[in-house]
């Protein structure tokens, strides 16, 4: 057998037997595919499994930080009685935003809001984000955040728990 030009085989005999065609395209095709549709799908697996629950953020820039520099950023500090619920964080990139969460007196909270932010309006209790949340409290400058405070907005969630005497605080501080 020898080879023409246009690759088409010449056997012995003198017939042209044209070149085959394959369907390299459609092998292609149906591994391509399949990888392109996995291959995001186990990315994010990954990136669920390797975050920490702890972390509010999903692993995003977030250290644990003293309940006591979470609350000061806010312009607040623990109130008596209160014990810290989980570890306070600090999340920032561009923004910071601080959390903490801590449990404390429910005869307190209003009293605590009132000495902690006297110029802020009074805290709601039926249009609060979330279906749990009992009084809410949403303060910035032009709402009752005092002078001298390094965030630029406030949110506090209460939670009254079951026991009728425990309210369950979750403070944030953050810059926008």
């Amino acid at each position: 057998m020898r080879r023409t030009r246009n690759a088409a085989v010449v056997p012995e005999g003198g017939e042209v037997v044209p070149r085959g065609r394959t369907r390299w395209w459609l092998f292609a095709a149906l591994v391509t595919l399949p990888v392109l549709v996995l291959l995001p799908l186990l990315l994010v697996l990954v990136g669920v499994v390797l975050a920490d629950e702890d972390d509010p953020g999903g692993g995003r820039n977030s250290d644990h930080v003293p309940c006591s520099e979470a609350l000061a950023f806010g312009g607040a500090a623990l109130p008596d009685g209160a014990r810290p619920v989980g570890k306070c964080t600090l999340q920032g990139f561009q923004d910071t935003h601080y959390g903490a969460s801590f449990r404390m007196p429910r005869t307190g909270v209003q009293a605590w809001l009132a000495h902690t932010y006297p110029d802020a309006p009074a805290p709601e209790t039926e249009f609060c984000a979330g279906d749990a949340v009992d009084l809410c409290l949403d303060l910035g400058y032009a709402r009752g955040l005092p002078d001298g405070v390094r965030a630029h907005a406030v949110e506090v969630r209460v939670v009254y728990e079951d026991d009728a005497r425990t309210a369950l605080v979750r403070f944030a501080a953050f810059t926008t």
